[in-house]
């Protein structure tokens, strides 16, 4: 299969319209089809599409980060937080050494000497609202093309 090189500006809403993140007034993003660089529907929606194409597109949270899952939230000791000083509810850190694989977990609880942790994304269970608009796309260089072979796993 051959991949593309995708450009594309985005605007993600929640469920109620309140705007999440978007790329509007900055550079848009770039990425490989295939390469796992977004989320599986929004790239799903982004192959079919030509450039200077506009839709509206929802993400179900299956195709987005996943269901919310209770497995990923627990309690760890305050002494093991790689953080100085005090932590408060809402706050997020990484918990591994690299960050490209090292989840952000986020304080959701403070129980005496135990934090409570959830390690789910924030958007997890949530149906993503996106305005998207493909800007440029090309066939991706064979480097770019390698990319997105490793990340299918092959």
């Amino acid at each position: 299969m051959n991949f593309r090189h995708l450009v594309f500006h985005y605007t993600l809403r929640d469920a109620t319209g309140r705007v999440l993140d978007t790329s509007r007034g900055a550079e848009p993003l770039v990425c490989i089809e295939g390469a796992e660089q977004i989320v599986p529907g929004l790239e799903k929606e982004l192959r079919a599409m030509q450039p200077g194409e506009k839709r509206q597109v929802v993400v179900s949270a299956e195709e987005g980060y996943g269901p919310r899952r209770e497995d990923l939230i627990g309690r760890v000791p305050l002494a093991q937080l790689p953080v100085e000083g005090g932590v408060k509810i809402g706050d997020q850190f990484q918990t591994g050494p690299d960050p490209r694989h090292s989840p952000i977990v986020t304080v959701v609880g403070i129980e005496g000497d135990q934090v409570v942790l959830d390690a789910n994304h924030p958007l997890a269970g949530q149906a993503l609202h996106f305005d998207v608009e493909l800007t440029a796309a090309r066939l991706a260089t064979a480097e770019e093309q390698q990319t997105a072979r490793d990340a299918a796993g092959g």
